[in-house]
């Protein structure tokens, strides 16, 4: 697992690209970005409680402290993290 407590910080916004239905769960930090995988598919915002709980390891935050700002429905989302 990828560790970007780093980027943890009150009030950043993350730019994420999703990929549902993946072979594997794992969060990528590359020169393109934030990209996580899930295995879950998109029915009934599965897929988004898969990658807040992804995030939130990685970043080392708990759930309640990731805000889905934009594309819940969406590969491209934005997060915030909360103080």
């Amino acid at each position: 697992m990828v560790q970007l407590t780093h980027l943890a910080k009150p009030g950043a916004r993350l730019d994420v690209r999703v990929t549902p239905k993946a072979a594997r769960n794992a969060v990528v930090h590359d020169g393109a970005g934030l990209r996580v995988y899930v295995t879950t598919a998109p029915e009934g915002g599965k897929a988004n409680a898969a990658v807040i709980k992804l995030l939130s390891k990685a970043l080392g935050v708990s759930k309640s402290r990731l805000l889905l700002r934009k594309g819940a429905t969406s590969r491209d989302k934005v997060f915030e993290i909360l103080d």
